[in-house]
């Protein structure tokens, strides 16, 4: 327990100097391939969100996901990639394959689906090389380049929000 709060006190401080580096990149391109980070642990809605995605024109196999949940069995196989607080070390570096294989990956657009702010999944996002990053604006604002003030369930009204706001700047 008290080994917890001392983990989460290096993790925390890792990821603020993440934040302190991070770089804002200018948006120029059609969005060809979407990285979404979900907190499934308060959303479980995750596919409608996908089918969302998909209906406003990006393909499916474009899509990249995965999912944070406060309890997590490791033995247990989930249909999407899945991480705990326990996939990241006491330096702040993310431990599992496929989780260092989404940050490396270049996504014209990372959607960050979570409103509480949780040391994992920020730390996805900061590291993230999405080219740009969008999220809710409960979260630290120094993550996201842009976030929108909605509730996790109304995932069409954020989608709706995001490709209009896209559309308008293209």
């Amino acid at each position: 327990m008290f080994l917890d709060y001392i983990k989460e006190f290096f993790v925390k401080k890792s990821l603020k100097n993440n934040l302190n580096n991070v770089k804002n990149e200018v948006f120029t391109s059609n969005i060809q391939t979407i990285g979404l980070v979900v907190d499934e642990s308060k959303f479980r809605d995750s596919k409608a969100l996908i089918k969302e995605l998909v209906s406003y024109g990006i393909a499916p196999e474009k899509i990249k996901i995965i999912a944070y949940r406060r309890k997590f069995k490791k033995k247990k196989t989930y249909s999407k990639p899945t991480f705990g607080k326990k996939n990241i070390n006491w330096k702040g570096e993310l431990t599992e394959p496929f989780l260092k294989e989404f940050i490396e990956t270049e996504f014209d657009l990372l959607i960050s689906y979570y409103d509480v702010e949780n040391i994992a999944l920020m730390m996805v996002t900061s590291k993230s090389k999405a080219r740009f990053k969008v999220g809710f604006s409960s979260v630290n604002t120094r993550l996201n380049r842009w976030m929108f003030n909605t509730a996790m369930e109304e995932y069409k009204l954020f989608v709706s929000e995001l490709f209009k706001y896209l559309k308008s700047i293209k």
